[in-house]
């Protein structure tokens, strides 16, 4: 029966995260890719869903007040119980067309520093979003199978995960982790850092749609050889006298508006390379660090690294699929890599 239950239950993984949430489809690899934002309308103190994904993120920031667009995941974890429970039910929605005889299994990742609370949090909402059973695995061993590390050998394996909310530093051997650290510094704190330094430096005050594109068009990570890098035109409001004005932005100013948050990402890598084992640490020296998550695309970012560590730094080739791939894969291979994942807590 189990393999007849099998051929109609479209198992996937879900890569909950706090800017995109992606699912894999057993067999059929990563099919949906959305913002995680949900926007609602409240009537009569009750919430009526309006908008799940890409459409309602183009809400963020701009919406009456009768509607509100909201991202219920911060910092990885879910800060919004319901709202994010209704995302999940949505996308399964997107994915599983048809209804099936029986519930899928889903596997969903969860950021290595999250709590036993936080955890029972992901895993209930997916069990009402409608899943059979609900598995867990640790976001940096998802992310170094979905970069194609080779961690059940007995070597050591370091990858560094940034994600919307959490940078998740790991060093893996034997199919498991050996240390790793999660510091709440990601996508969205390089955005805030971007739009406190124009508030600061040039008086004018952007929303985070405005701030995240200055951050994916131009964002670097050190400052350009010049001393200005490619310049951009953006608009604000400013502050000075309250009406919207345009200014232009040069790389340089966006290097030095995210100097902070990528110092953290170096500390918190320096701190791992402090903490792990001697024999490890020798592997990571041979083998490098593989940068993952949508971060990984911050301009320069590998460079920076290498500048801090010494290290050869490299990014996957996907970063921003690697977590969904990997969970995907411990769908796929679950003997294998039963250890790692976490049925029930």
């Amino acid at each position: 029966m189990a393999g007849f239950s099998g051929l109609f239950s479209a198992d996937m993984a879900i890569d909950l995260g706090t800017a995109n949430t992606l699912v894999y489809v057993k067999g059929k690899g990563v099919i949906l890719n959305e913002p995680s934002v949900v926007a609602y309308h409240v009537k009569d103190g009750r919430k009526q869903v309006l908008a799940v994904g890409e459409d309602a993120k183009h809400m963020l920031g701009k919406t009456p007040g009768s509607i509100e667009a909201i991202r219920p995941m911060r910092d990885g974890v879910i800060a919004d119980f319901d709202t994010a429970e209704e995302m999940i039910k949505h996308f399964i929605r997107k994915v599983h067309k048809r209804t099936t005889f029986s519930k899928p299994k889903i596997i969903v990742c969860v950021p290595h520093g999250a709590t036993p609370v936080e955890k029972r949090a992901i895993r209930q909402s997916v069990m009402s979003a409608g899943a059979r059973k609900a598995g867990l695995i640790a976001e940096p061993i998802a992310a170094a199978i979905g970069a194609g590390m080779p961690i059940t050998d007995p070597t050591g394996n370091m990858v560094v995960d940034i994600g919307g909310g959490t940078t998740e530093v790991a060093v893996l051997s034997l199919g498991d982790i050996v240390y790793a650290r999660s510091v709440r510094v990601g996508g969205d704190r390089m955005d805030d850092a971007i739009i406190a330094y124009l508030r600061r430096q040039q008086n004018l005050l952007i929303g985070e749609g405005t701030s995240e594109r200055i951050k994916t068009t131009i964002g670097t990570a050190r400052m350009p050889d010049d001393g200005r890098g490619l310049v951009m035109t953006i608009r604000g409001r400013d502050l000075l006298n309250g009406v919207p004005k345009e200014i232009e932005i040069t790389q340089a100013q966006v290097a030095e508006a995210l100097a902070e948050p990528v110092q953290q990402i170096c500390e918190a890598v320096m701190q791992a390379l402090e903490t792990t084992p001697p024999d490890l640490a020798a592997d990571i020296v041979d083998r490098g660090v593989m940068l993952t998550g949508g971060g990984a695309l911050l301009g320069d970012l590998d460079l920076a690294l290498r500048e801090q560590t010494g290290l050869a730094i490299s990014v996957a080739d996907e970063p921003l699929n690697c977590v969904a791939m990997g969970t995907g894969k411990a769908l796929e291979f679950e003997k294998q890599l039963r250890h790692v994942i976490d049925y029930d807590s």
